[in-house]
């Protein structure tokens, strides 16, 4: 099994792997499902730069304030595409 990785750049990209699906986003918060849990992002102006499934890789721009881990995976994911649903 590959190992789980971060790499924070300057808190302004954050480079994660193991990354299974984005399950919503908008310019503050990010919620991602992992191959065992799941993460959330904080900041400012987010971006998704670049997420790879195949691989497992997802990039994101903006200021970084925060990342947390959950036990769990996102529960309200509906498909893969949940990228394109935004959270109010």
């Amino acid at each position: 099994m590959d190992n789980h990785y971060i790499t924070l750049e300057n808190r302004e990209k954050i480079t994660i792997s193991q990354v299974v699906d984005v399950d919503a986003f908008d310019e503050d918060n990010l919620w991602a499902n992992l191959k065992d849990g799941g993460i959330e992002i904080t900041g400012e102006k987010l971006n998704i730069e670049r997420l790879d499934l195949e691989e497992g890789i997802l990039v994101v721009s903006g200021r970084i304030c925060s990342f947390s881990y959950t036990d769990k995976k996102v529960k309200d994911k509906k498909s893969v595409f949940g990228i394109f649903k935004r959270r109010s």
